[in-house]
């Protein structure tokens, strides 16, 4: 297959440092191409060459297609956050990655010979196995190539990310999580995020799983955190079907990155609902749980709300406030209050700071983090039967 955009080279020779088949990417070429927010951390420089396409492709494999059908997604989020237009013909750099998202699309990091499908609009591609029954049919691509950097060397997102720290000194963690896609999670987190600088902390954001898209982290940026990081900072397109080994490397490192930066409280968000793969198997795991002082839960609805705190309970978590899609309604506030005992505050109260009285008696230096990552038994375990331990130790027992 002639690998199109990459300039012919007709003496026959190639240069010394590329392997056979890699050709430079020609200016014209450069100049056009998209680049969506899921390379972000990748440098314009380092997209120099293109090699031909494998048809093997693993998540974090960047390459070069040509958009040959608009679909679902008809723009392109960029790494500075402004949506670029798509148009039939653009050429476009890609990462192949996995997605689960249950009011979108289920797709793997797949290519069907020189074919696959744009996963998001962060730039994420491979092939969709599901779809929500509303969204239209996926933005259609041709592989034209692996993206190699000046060598020849093919570019993988791993190779992009945050540099290991030591383990950090503990931050005071406060987690976001609920009962699934679009139960108000990010606007809950960037809620916090204000409420917490009224009382002078300095506070960063981590966007622990999902898919690359920057919608979210822009959002808490403009509530003030600094830094803000997520997955693709850890070299990760997307979460999905990441082990758990994975996921608990990517907290340690980004909780790391966020205290090297200065902060002294990080609210993270996980992505999706609590029957998620990831989601559960991170909620689930006293490794991660150890390292958490707070837990606010994300809803729509009193049923789903009552049911995912008696869920977090079973698994050893006290919540400490519910929030999300349910605080339009004071009915269905007061309905969740009722079921769970757990204060249901609006995102104002969280903006005002109303939580930060109960956020701080379970974390500041000197007061006993009580329930910190779940609920402790007279013989000194958690909820997930494991040895309790102060979210202090959790972080750098992850990061050692």
């Amino acid at each position: 297959m002639k690998t199109s955009g990459a300039e012919d080279n007709t003496s026959g020779a190639r240069r010394p440092s590329q392997p056979i088949g890699a050709q430079r990417l020609a200016d014209s070429v450069k100049s056009s191409l998209r680049v969506g927010y899921a390379l972000r951390r990748v440098p314009e420089a380092s997209l120099a060459c293109l090699v031909p396409w494998a048809g093997s492709p693993q998540a974090g494999d960047v390459a070069l297609a040509r958009l040959e059908k608009i679909g679902k997604n008809a723009g392109l989020e960029l790494p500075d956050g402004r949506r670029r237009t798509l148009h039939e013909g653009d050429l476009l750099a890609v990462v192949f990655g996995d997605r689960y998202a249950t009011r979108q699309f289920e797709g793997y990091a797949q290519a069907d010979g020189d074919r696959c499908d744009m996963l998001s609009m962060g730039g994420m591609c491979g092939l969709v196995r599901s779809k929500h029954a509303e969204v239209a049919e996926p933005t259609r691509l041709r592989l034209l190539g692996s993206l190699a950097d000046a060598t020849g060397r093919p570019l993988r997102l791993r190779d992009f990310s945050l540099p290991a720290l030591p383990p950090p000194s503990s931050p005071h963690v406060v987690v976001v999580c609920g009962t699934s896609m679009d139960a108000g999670k990010t606007h809950t987190a960037t809620s916090l995020i204000v409420g917490l600088r009224r009382q002078q902390r300095r506070v960063a954001a981590i966007k622990l799983t999902g898919t690359a898209a920057g919608r979210d982290a822009w959002g808490m940026r403009d509530a003030g955190a600094s830094p803000v990081l997520d997955f693709v900072d850890g070299g990760h397109p997307s979460t999905y079907l990441c082990t758990l080994e994975q996921l608990l490397d990517l907290h340690a490192l980004l909780c790391a990155h966020a205290v090297a930066q200065g902060a002294d409280c990080v609210v993270v968000e996980i992505a999706d609902g609590l029957l998620q793969r990831e989601t559960g198997a991170l909620l689930r795991s006293a490794r991660f749980t150890r390292t958490v002082h707070n837990w606010v839960f994300a809803t729509g609805d009193p049923v789903a709300g009552a049911g995912g705190v008696r869920l977090l309970r079973d698994w050893g978590i006290d919540v400490d406030a519910v929030s999300g899609l349910i605080a339009l309604s004071p009915l269905a506030m007061r309905e969740v209050e009722e079921a769970t005992g757990a204060p249901c505050l609006t995102s104002r109260e969280l903006e005002q700071g109303k939580l930060n009285a109960r956020l701080v008696a379970k974390g500041c230096p000197g007061a006993p983090p009580s329930s910190v990552g779940g609920r402790e038994s007279k013989d000194g375990e958690t909820g997930n039967g494991e040895p309790a331990a102060s979210p202090a130790a959790g972080l750098r027992q992850l990061a050692e």
